[in-house]
């Protein structure tokens, strides 16, 4: 029975036949007179790309930055081949798809194409791939099919996509083509398959199986044969749908098919024709002029399935796109790892061995950060493209938390203990995603006393022993290029000093090469900043050549040392140059520890690797006898510097116990820089964690995530300059602080005994002393009183011990939030995880969502002094302050400079709100003493010394390196 809505003439091969564009049944009752109707890929193809277009176009129109892109390969020029490329593009068009077609020569080595699709496979801005067939000869087709990765293999050829199509519940992300067009257009038509017979001709991977399991997976009974099957004639005779797709012309006749079946053809095949101009004639797998008669429905070739094919191309382009933006806007899962606590708490080491860490990979996964963004350092750590920021720089940002502390003691407070376990208790706990950025620990205090800094009990990052020794080598790339710097400021000096003659000075510093001069990026900067034009060496007058040579560097003036990172009191001053060949150029100089350096600051500073290459070609490295700054690029150093850091300006990547993700980047000393992770961490971390602009159908996240970040010791040294120098640097602006308090350090500040790491703990700190809480929480008040300052909401995060009394916690409750905070909550991480520190966790959520009316302390155009006593009064609770005539020397030569507008960070003491280390609580009425300035131009601030504050510790008589060994199984033992 035919069933029409409507009727068209079709032409096809000089003939007309009346054509059915709706449904049909088909039926074995037999007929006067037989009547057969094509189905036309052409004009279904037709519908299909008019629903492509207009649903791209929808899409874009709720989000501009959708822009599907196809990525055609052709390797060679055959003729054929750039013909089938020809009609995709003309399809892509019509569909309102971007095409990228790469022609790649013939003789191409596999190797080199399998490394282009690699490239192409890790191109976020690609979303799908193909690769035009055939390929030549000397390339496996099946290798490099199979190379593509299977979201972006929109032929649905790669053996995951077949796989998963041959499996019963098995999801391919695409379909093959030509099979899925077969199934549409007989859809179209209105072809019955559940129950009917369908038989197969053909077995290739590209048709023959596939085609096969969808109209198995569609309910019909499928025989699959080929052209060597025996009586396929027979077989051909019962079906009730035929498929041919065995690639020999002609080889289905019309008398072996049952009345009324249905024909789709999908063979393209060439016979000769004298009677054509090519002298070939294109026809398919059917003998279309015997079938005609007997088929109630066949497709014509040309016509039939050809288009359908190339349409569904476009549609699985269109898929793909799709299926990465819906990915893109899903909210974030993180998969928590299980976290057994003992209630004896074993030690940090114990607890960290214990816990299988997943595959880095997987969760990078989970963040939504593509393999192309991935570093990979082994199965635990990696580290992250900046890329990442440039894919999402439509995401608003998550929420920013900072968590700083009250003034410490040698007991410590647990800032990063709390850290830890508050994005354990946030995404493990509350189901709410967060990434915790920390900076990465300096092997000095591993291995001295103070020991690591990845938290502790059972909230820390594993593996805790890569995270407290080398992680990825961020730390030795910091030494090598400062050390680098060092090297060539003292080579420099010796060189000038020890060649007089200007001329021959500057043909060494500008040396031929096969007879020409050039000069290197570095002094083509220099000669700007002199004001020279000439681009010719050659060109240089005398005085432009002393001027451009001679950088005259006082030594004394020299402000970069040498760093190691080891704790070596025997390298705080060493006197260098005492070998013969340096011809008496001795100078008294130092070692600073690695993290100390103005090089870690800035990596901690930069946003990118041009702003770190900025930093660094602007540090003020010295200054010449006229008191004219020398910089790093003056030095013609920078750009090697930029080379060894390279890499360590990407974050680095590691997890929590309970598997939530942290980032690890940067370590800047705490008591002299800015003692807080890298703004890079923090910038890609906020928009992994953020929330997409656009809107539309596809799952959207709507509620940001959180990162959570830490700043070196009390609020008023890691704090301040976490709002006052690397807000400004960042752009950031944050929405809560943590502020964690000990009952045994606010007892300390009460007045109870001193304590040093390593010895027992006097009887105050273990028993219940309420009067001493008492006395010394004014200094949590004051730290409390210093957030409000900078507008933040705070909350107060009570790191509980097993000592601490309920009377004790209920005295600093009350005067916290008598004093500002919006809570002050206990809180047991270190006993018992992510789960210890729920209640936290919820309060900070509560924080974030409060106003935040972030502002700085002071503002950049007021005075060094003004900016200083604000600080000072303000923050320390101090009465003035007191310049040295050394550092208001040194301070009038950066005013001259041009420098005065930069922000300042005070080097003091940790252990007191003042300069002197000694004076617990809150001090008052004090003048703070003002040593020595220090100009860091890279890191964009003025350093202000206020007393002799060790930029490289010692190692105490009993050290933490002793404890380390490694046992017959290649672990490491002994670490905390």
């Amino acid at each position: 029975m035919l069933v029409t809505s409507r009727m068209q003439l079709l032409r096809y091969g000089g003939r007309t036949f009346r054509h059915v564009a709706r449904s049909f049944t088909p039926t074995h009752t037999s007929r006067v007179a037989p009547a057969y109707h094509t189905m036309s890929g052409t004009e279904y193809s037709k519908l299909l790309r008019q629903r492509i277009k207009d649903e791209v176009r929808d899409i874009k129109q709720r989000d501009p930055r959708f822009a599907p892109r196809l990525k055609i390969i052709q390797v060679g020029a055959r003729p054929d081949s750039s013909t089938y490329v020809r009609m995709k593009q003309r399809a892509a068009e019509a569909c309102d798809l971007a095409t990228d077609t790469e022609h790649l020569p013939a003789d191409i080595s596999q190797a080199a194409l399998l490394h282009k699709i690699a490239a192409i496979n890790n191109d976020p801005t690609v979303q799908s791939i193909m690769i035009q067939l055939p390929l030549p000869s000397h390339i496996d087709e099946s290798a490099i099919t199979e190379a593509i990765a299977p979201e972006k293999d929109v032929d649905g050829l790669t053996t995951e996509n077949i796989g998963r199509l041959t499996q019963r519940s098995g999801k391919p992300y695409f379909l093959p083509c030509t099979p899925n067009g077969i199934i549409r257009l007989l859809k179209h038509h209105g072809v019955q398959l559940r129950g009917k017979l369908a038989v197969v001709i053909g077995r290739s991977d590209i048709v023959g199986v596939p085609v096969a399991t969808l109209l198995r997976d569609n309910d019909a009974t499928v025989i699959q044969c080929h052209s060597r099957t025996a009586n396929v004639d027979k077989l051909v005779g019962m079906a009730d749908i035929v498929v041919a797709a065995c690639g020999v012309p002609q080889f289905v006749k019309g008398e072996w098919l049952k009345q009324d079946a249905v024909v789709v053809d999908v063979g393209i095949n060439y016979i000769p024709d004298p009677s054509k101009k090519s002298g070939q004639r294109l026809v398919g797998d059917v003998d279309f002029e015997s079938a005609k008669d007997k088929a109630s429905l066949i497709t014509p070739v040309p016509g039939g399935i050809g288009p359908m094919t190339v349409s569904l191309l476009m549609n699985n382009a269109l898929a793909a796109a799709k299926h990465q933006r819906e990915k893109a806007l899903a909210p974030i899962k993180i998969e928590p790892l299980p976290l057994e606590t003992l209630p004896v708490v074993p030690s940090d080491f114990e607890i960290a061995k214990a816990q299988t860490p997943k595959d880095i990979a997987e969760l990078a996964t989970e963040l939504g950060i593509l393999p192309a963004e991935l570093e990979l350092f082994g199965s635990h750590k990696a580290k992250i493209s900046h890329s990442v920021m440039d894919r999402l720089s439509d995401r608003r940002n998550g929420k920013y938390i900072l968590v700083a502390g009250i003034t410490p003691t040698p007991l410590g407070e647990g800032k990063s203990t709390t850290t830890v376990g508050l994005v354990q208790a946030l995404t493990a706990h509350l189901g709410k995603p967060s990434i915790a950025t920390l900076r990465q620990p300096s092997m000095g205090p591993t291995f001295g006393v103070k020991g690591g800094a990845a938290g502790g009990g059972y909230s820390q990052v594993i593996p805790m022993d890569e995270f407290n020794l080398h992680l990825t080598g961020d730390i030795h790339a910091i030494g090598a290029a400062n050390n680098l710097l060092a090297a060539a400021i003292d080579t420099r000096v010796f060189h000038e000093t020890t060649q007089k003659n200007d001329a021959k000075f500057y043909g060494r510093l500008v040396p031929r090469n096969k007879g020409k001069r050039t000069f290197t990026p570095s002094m083509k900067r220099r000669l700007q900043r002199l004001g020279i034009s000439k681009e010719n060496p050659d060109d240089l007058t005398p005085d432009e050549i002393a001027r451009f040579a001679r950088l005259n560097i006082n030594p004394d003036t020299i402000s970069i040392k040498r760093v190691v990172d080891v704790n070596d009191r025997m390298l705080r001053r060493v006197t260098i140059g005492e070998a013969p060949t340096e011809k008496g150029h001795t100078r008294v100089t130092g070692f600073d520890i690695t993290v100390a350096s103005e090089l870690m600051a800035i990596l901690a500073l930069s946003n990118s690797m041009h702003d770190m290459s900025q930093r660094i070609a602007r540090m003020v490295v010295a200054f010449d006898h006229a008191g004219n700054p020398v910089t790093t690029d003056d030095i013609g150093c920078a750009g090697a510097l930029t080379a060894l850091l390279r890499d360590a300006i990407k974050p680095n990547m590691m997890q929590t116990l309970e598997g939530t993700p942290v980032l690890v980047h940067a370590g800047p000393f705490a008591n002299i820089s800015i003692g807080a992770s890298s703004v890079s961490a923090d910038l890609i971390a906020l928009k992994l964690m953020g929330t997409n602009k656009s809107t539309g159908a596809v799952a959207t996240k709507a509620e940001p995530g959180y990162v959570i970040t830490e700043a070196g010791f009390d609020f008023t040294m890691g704090g301040e300059r976490f709002f006052d120098i690397k807000c400004r640097a960042s752009g950031l602006v944050p929405n809560a602080v943590v502020l964690v308090a000990t009952i045994r350090a606010l007892k300390s500040h009460g007045g109870a005994p001193n304590v040093k790491p390593g010895q027992s703990l006097p009887e105050e700190y273990l028993t219940e002393n309420v009067k001493l809480v008492e006395d010394g929480v004014c200094n949590l008040v004051k730290q409390i009183e210093n957030v409000r300052k900078y507008g933040v909401p705070v909350v107060v995060a009570i790191n509980k011990f097993g000592t601490d009394t309920d009377a004790e916690i209920e005295v600093v409750r009350n005067a916290a939030k008598a004093a500002g905070a919006l809570d002050a909550v206990v809180s047991t991480h270190f006993e018992n995880g992510g789960k210890g520190a729920i209640n936290l966790a919820k309060a900070v959520v509560n924080a974030a969502d409060q106003k935040s009316e972030f502002k700085p302390l002071y503002d950049l155009t007021s005075s060094f002094e003004e900016k200083m006593t604000t600080i000072v009064q303000e923050l320390y609770n101090g009465k003035d302050i007191s310049i040295s005539p050394e550092a208001q020397g040194k301070l009038e030569m950066i005013k001259a400079q041009g420098f005065g507008h930069l922000p300042i960070c005070v080097a003091k003491t940790q252990y007191s709100l003042s300069h002197d280390a000694t004076l617990k609580g809150v001090p008052s009425g004090f003048t703070f003493p003002i040593r020595d300035v220090r100009l860091s131009t890279g890191g964009g601030y003025i350093q202000a010394l206020a007393n002799e504050i060790q930029t490289i510790p010692g190692l105490s008589t009993y050290s933490g390196y002793m404890n380390v060994e490694v046992n017959d199984k290649n672990e490491i033992e002994g670490l905390f």
